[in-house]
């Protein structure tokens, strides 16, 4: 696989399987990363096929502490690998494995010195081998998951960190509850390859009620320009299992109104009710796979 140092999202990215078909991906990757991130510097990993995407997140302070703060599933995503729906925890791992990924995420940044709130991104093979794939030093669009099941608010803690205060509780101190799911509303339409689209908001109603979380910048008449992510909205849902997530995360989606503009939620809709992604049992080529997209 050849990679965008210089950024992600699942820009500046190709699967090559011979020396021909690097030749000819490489400058194309390239391109796209200097278009992407202003940088042309790309690097080589080995591709894991059809993996599970999980992400650990910690926090670290300049006192020496650093905690992970559990796992989150990020394998339903588009086949340009833009992750689409995350979760917390994930339904690939065993207690162990757990236990590893997390103990494993923690060594790493503090081996590194890393001060601040970041993620540790990996991939699991079907055989249930883990491979680090890179760190994103910084809050991600999907940390609300994990602020659902640990109660914890990171976007304070990286301000608290940055301005040098000392981390307050410990790794025991952590405890995950119940289960959180996350659904990015982005202004892309699923009937044409998800093209993301510009245009005016002429309506919206962000969903509501118990378990409920929506993050959003969005207003009626809201101007969504062409420059920058279609990102629109966020909606996180929790419940005290995954089955009461997904089900209140399907209500919520029937309450989100955003009208003007081409949207995911009737994608999610699909997905949420798929046999495949309800057993918990997919990978990164679900979604590729069923819906073309």
């Amino acid at each position: 696989m050849i990679k965008a140092a210089a950024g992600g999202g699942g820009r500046g990215i190709r699967i090559v399987n011979n020396e021909e078909e690097f030749s000819r991906n490489l400058p194309l990757a390239q391109a796209e990363a200097q278009a992407s991130f202003g940088k042309s510097e790309v690097y080589l990993e080995k591709y894991i096929l059809n993996p599970r995407h999980i992400e650990v997140q910690i926090l670290a302070d300049e006192h020496g502490n650093v905690l992970h703060l559990g796992e989150r599933d990020c394998t339903v995503q588009k086949k340009s690998h833009q992750k689409l729906i995350e979760e917390s925890p994930s339904t690939a791992l065993n207690p162990a494995q757990r236990k590893k990924l997390g103990e494993s995420a923690a060594k790493a940044a503090k081996s590194i010195g890393y001060v601040s709130a970041g993620t540790m991104e990996f991939l699991l093979d079907s055989n249930g081998h883990i491979y680090f794939m890179e760190m994103n030093t910084r809050i991600q669009v999907e940390h609300c998951v994990t602020e659902m099941v640990t109660g914890l608010d990171l976007v304070k803690w990286q301000i608290r960190i940055a301005a040098g205060e000392k981390l307050t509780f410990q790794q025991k101190d952590v405890v995950l509850s119940g289960h959180a799911i996350e659904c990015r509303i982005n202004a892309e339409d699923p009937n044409r390859n998800m093209m993301a689209c510009a245009g005016t908001v002429k309506k919206y109603l962000p969903a509501g009620g118990p378990g409920v979380r929506v993050d959003s910048h969005l207003y009626s008449g809201y101007e969504m320009p062409p420059f920058y992510d279609s990102l629109l909205a966020k909606v996180i849902c929790w419940g005290q299992d995954r089955d009461e997530a997904i089900e209140r995360m399907k209500r919520a989606l029937k309450e989100t109104v955003v009208e003007g503009l081409p949207t995911t939620v009737a994608l999610f809709e699909k997905i949420l009710d798929d046999e495949e992604f309800r057993s918990g049992n997919f990978s990164t080529d679900f979604v590729p796979r069923k819906y073309h997209t």
